[in-house]
């Protein structure tokens, strides 16, 4: 089947688009070319005001085909193993250089409080692997999308936040999502605790985080088979922007362009959004980074703003 034939990936991405309108992207689209193998891509597509069909296509690195469902689940896989594997015995060796540091010199003592610093580090690192695995139940509900960024921004403010300029732009008719609370907290303290590092390497003190949402009619997943995801949530940095060589496995784990980061942030956010039925993408250049989330709307009436 060449790559315009009839019933082909790309042609059926391309019809989808035309029949629903708007932006579309889809991941890991099999393009099937006579005479050559297989190329695996990342396509967007948008349709322009005179009807026509604007069509992108990102080819996957060799390697990558698996990216990012395959990532993700390697990742789950080697959590479930690395947490009860090295957790116990860490416990112990922890337990074992405390004992040490007791009776230790001066010299000696340092060593067994850097022995126990590693063995927290080696913990903490276990522990977020553990968030692969997790498998319990999503508490779903409705809730209000803006009360859970007010929280996520309170965070940071007092944690990472000083200096920076912090805005919101909320769509105050916004209906509730349905989601997880805990969860989503987690995804977008990730995001807007990253946009702040982001903005604070700045060298001219002028660091700046934009929250906004906004309500999105045609958003759904591309593929048509997922639930519509209209409700929009974007945050914002004026920082240097994503690391070109970082940028196409940025959800994958361990891939980080942090000189301390895990590569495992992101990677859990992707996994979360995409627990909610969700969609996670970003946009980046030197000076504007965007990382957008989508998320499906509950059918309930709309929440108060004053519960806000």
């Amino acid at each position: 089947m060449g790559l315009n034939a009839p019933g082909s990936p790309l042609v059926a991405f391309v019809e989808r688009t035309v029949r629903r309108g708007g932006n579309w992207r889809e991941r890991d689209l099999e393009l099937v070319m006579a005479g050559r193998p297989p190329l695996i891509v990342d396509a967007a597509a948008s349709v322009a005001p005179d009807g026509s069909v604007v069509v992108t296509l990102h080819p996957l690195a060799e390697g990558d085909e698996d990216a990012p469902a395959g990532a993700l689940q390697t990742a789950a896989n080697l959590g479930r193993t690395l947490a009860h594997e090295i957790k116990n015995p860490l416990a112990g060796i922890r337990g074992a250089a405390q004992l040490l540091q007791a009776g230790a010199s001066l010299e000696d003592s340092a060593l067994a409080q850097l022995i126990m610093d590693e063995t927290d580090r080696v913990r903490r690192l276990v522990e977020r692997l553990e968030a692969f695995s997790d498998s319990r139940r999503l508490n779903i509900q409705p809730l209000n999308i803006h009360r859970i960024l007010d929280r996520v921004r309170a965070l940071v403010v007092n944690g990472v936040g000083e200096g920076l300029v912090f805005r919101a732009s909320y769509d105050p008719s916004l209906p509730p999502v349905l989601g997880d609370e805990d969860q989503l907290v987690q995804v977008f303290l990730n995001l807007v605790k990253n946009a702040a590092e982001a903005a604070r390497s700045r060298r001219d003190d002028r660091g700046e985080v934009v929250i906004s949402t906004a309500f999105r009619h045609q958003a759904r997943h591309a593929d048509g088979d997922g639930p519509a995801t209209p409700l929009e949530v974007k945050v914002q940095d004026n920082g240097p922007g994503v690391a070109p060589e970082v940028r196409r496995r940025l959800f994958d784990p361990f891939v980080t362009g942090k000189p301390n980061g895990t590569g495992l942030g992101l990677t859990v956010a992707a996994q979360v959004v995409a627990a909610h039925a969700g969609l996670i993408d970003f946009q980046s250049e030197p000076g504007r980074t965007v990382f957008r989330v989508l998320l499906p709307v509950s059918n309930h009436a709309n929440i108060d703003p004053a519960d806000a």
